[in-house]
């Protein structure tokens, strides 16, 4: 059976028993995720304007329900995101692209 471990800020080092720092800090560690920052896909390809026609390049930015992926995920910048967001509306709404996965 898995040994309880308090919070951080709860453990006492002095106190603790054999193996029990080795789980605190591997439980603290896969907590941990790397920080690296997502650079914009057109701010790096230079592209001023997204094309509602482009349609290999707006299915990148769509899972595979049909739902628009959020910047955290892709790491487009805010006025991208805005931009991909209408075109692929206008994708939609011209049928380029479908409402849903079905």
């Amino acid at each position: 059976m898995a040994q309880w471990i308090p919070p951080r800020a709860e453990i006492d080092d002095d106190k603790m028993e054999f193996g029990a720092a080795e789980v605190a800090n591997e439980n603290l560690s896969m907590r941990k995720r790397a920080n690296r920052k997502k650079t914009c896909w057109f701010c790096a390809q230079k592209i001023d304007a997204i094309d509602y026609k482009d349609i290999n390049t707006l299915r990148s930015f769509v899972s595979d329900r049909g739902k628009i992926l959020p910047r955290r995920q892709t790491g487009t910048c805010a006025k991208h995101q805005r931009m991909l967001a209408t075109a692929l509306e206008r994708a939609r709404m011209l049928a380029f692209l479908p409402f849903s996965d079905s």
